[in-house]
């Protein structure tokens, strides 16, 4: 048979992963698994499954490089660079190649490359591409092709395309969708649904925070193509540096999360207090210069912290060579173990709708009230998506699931609004597919607001009973019709006398069952129950018709006056009513 793994794998990879991968993990001994339970990341690139029939094929003459259908990859099997000229002396033939657009990188060469092993052929990044062939309409300027005539072809330009250089981070301009994408993911070839709406969230968190992230999974999908073994798509980049990640239960990932900030918080604090301690031994200016630089609110600052704890490290390593004190020599000797802490680390606590609207939102309103510095990503399907497909308390009133064969007939949590009341929590309700830049903008200000953040990520699932290949176009449907809402919540506006709600779209302006009907979760009742199909039809319109006029009011309202005037009362009063 052919072996499940390459020969360029490394040996665990080879040894242990592989034959799990072709099913003979019985054979394996207990003593070659690791004694602790941790495996190492960044091994699904080893696990070619080939499961597409068809596979996107970019056309560099069409192309306005717009990065789009890079972001939109459930898989990251679609990544893009730009690199010198030089850099295509030893390319293959087939090799596509066309010069950058971006004023930013004149004179330089720009790829979009496809993993044509690792692709599972969603064809998302077809339907959100907006360049058209001219002289073919019918073409775009990527486009679904057999994969197997050029599966050899496009290996060997993969491999090539994996080698050349990544731009440097702290350069791109990460508000603009071309720049982010440049980031390298470290999120990869998951073994999710073709299509997920999930994925391209994780992917992007990984590309802005990858290098410094440590991950609280809850049980759930996420957990599923995150942590099954025997291969992961966490990954690391070339310097080692990588999510760190865990899964816990349903019911306690919210705290798990918690756990890891207050141990790195205290480990911070212990090494600062090593660091001060040792000002006259280290040097006063670097130790000022690391201490004063704490906050690391952007690439530029994470980069010039790392330079400075290298310094830092070279320069404990010389003394722990020194003639010091075996005091001292103990204090260096943990401030070396520590010394990684001094760089900002990004908690991320992350899982699915079920998790965080149901069995763990009693965690996780816990740690919003707690006060401390994690991002929580929700990814909202809507439904209990791994389980089988029952309601949560996410499932939006008329949709029929497992537990509400009628048709749901209350209405969604507003979990958003919820979090809101605590004033101190960054919110933000974003939808990929509907608006993409406050997407990225949205995942930026969460993980800088130095506080509890909470993103709601609205995630288009194979359960909705859609055609995921235009999945994306659902997103903005539902934007569009306001079932769902796109907004920003940054508690750091109101010390500015700013109202903290900022709503990022327009009035809805597609009726409720325009976005309902698209998708056979709600159309179903109308064959099964149409009258009670109407009843809730009519129902949920009420339902986004008084919501939008609530998070409108709320929006628009003036910070002057801490009181609500009588006449503020009376309308607020009559929305919640």
């Amino acid at each position: 048979m052919v072996p499940a793994v390459s020969d360029h794998a490394p040996e665990f990879v080879q040894e242990i992963l592989g034959k799990m991968l072709a099913r003979q993990g019985d054979e394996i001994p207990v003593s070659a698994l690791p004694c602790d339970g941790t495996y190492p990341s960044g091994t699904s690139q080893w696990e070619k499954r080939n499961v597409a029939q068809e596979i996107p094929v970019w056309d560099p003459d069409v192309c306005v490089q717009c990065g789009k259908c890079v972001m939109v990859c459930p898989h990251a099997v679609i990544r893009s660079k730009v690199y010198g000229e030089e850099e295509l002396a030893n390319a293959p033939e087939t090799f596509k190649t066309s010069p950058a657009r971006d004023h930013d990188w004149k004179s330089l060469k720009f790829t979009i490359q496809v993993a044509p092993e690792d692709c599972t052929g969603c064809a998302l990044c077809v339907d959100v591409c907006p360049a058209k062939n001219k002289s073919q309409p019918r073409l775009k300027a990527i486009n679904m092709a057999p994969q197997l005539p050029i599966r050899e072809q496009e290996r060997e330009n993969w491999d090539y395309f994996l080698n050349l250089p990544l731009p440097e981070r702290n350069s791109l301009h990460l508000k603009k969708i071309s720049h982010q994408q440049m980031q390298e993911p470290l999120f990869e070839f998951s073994g999710a649904c073709a299509g997920c709406g999930e994925t391209p969230y994780l992917k992007l968190a990984t590309q802005l925070f990858g290098d410094r992230m440590i991950v609280a999974n809850a049980t759930g999908c996420s957990s599923i193509y995150g942590g099954n073994l025997p291969t992961t798509p966490w990954t690391h980049n070339a310097e080692g540096r990588g999510p760190a990640w865990s899964n816990s239960l349903f019911e306690d990932n919210a705290e798990f999360g918690l756990g890891f900030r207050v141990s790195i918080d205290k480990q911070t604090e212990f090494a600062s207090e090593l660091l001060q301690g040792l000002a006259s031994e280290i040097g006063e200016n670097l130790v000022k210069d690391i201490i004063n630089h704490g906050q690391q609110q952007d690439e530029a600052d994470i980069y010039e912290q790392r330079q400075r704890v290298t310094q830092l490290k070279k320069r404990l390593q010389e003394l722990v060579q020194s003639n010091l004190d075996s005091e001292s020599k103990k204090k260096v000797t943990m401030l070396q173990s520590l010394a990684d802490y001094l760089v900002k680390k990004s908690v991320w606590i992350v899982g699915g709708d079920g998790w965080a609207y149901d069995i763990g939102f009693g965690g996780l309103d816990h740690v919003l009230a707690n006060g401390r510095n994690v991002n929580i990503l929700v990814m909202d399907t809507e439904v209990y998506s791994n389980t089988g497909g029952q309601a949560s308390k996410a499932t939006p009133r008329g949709a029929v699931a497992k537990f509400a064969a009628g048709g749901k007939p209350a209405p969604k949590k507003d979990l958003g609004l919820m979090a809101m009341t605590y004033g101190n929590v960054y919110v933000a309700s974003v939808a990929m597919g509907a608006k993409d830049e406050h997407t990225v903008k949205a995942f930026l200000e969460a993980e800088a607001y130095d506080g509890p953040s909470l993103i709601i990520a609205y995630s288009h699932c194979i359960a909705h009973g859609i055609n995921m290949s235009t999945a994306m176009k659902q997103q903005k449907v539902a934007v569009d019709s306001g079932r769902w809402l796109l907004y920003r919540y940054n508690p750091e506006l109101t010390a500015q006398g700013k109202n903290p709600l900022h709503l990022d779209m327009r009035s809805p302006r597609l009726p409720v069952q325009e976005s309902m009907y698209s998708e056979n979760r709600f159309k179903m009742l109308t064959r099964t129950k149409p009258e009670d199909a109407k009843r809730l039809l009519q129902e949920a319109q009420e339902d986004v018709d008084t919501r939008w006029q609530m998070y409108q009011y709320l929006a628009a309202r003036h910070l002057e006056s801490p009181q609500h005037s009588d006449d503020d009362q009376q309308k607020l009063g009559s929305l919640k009513s």
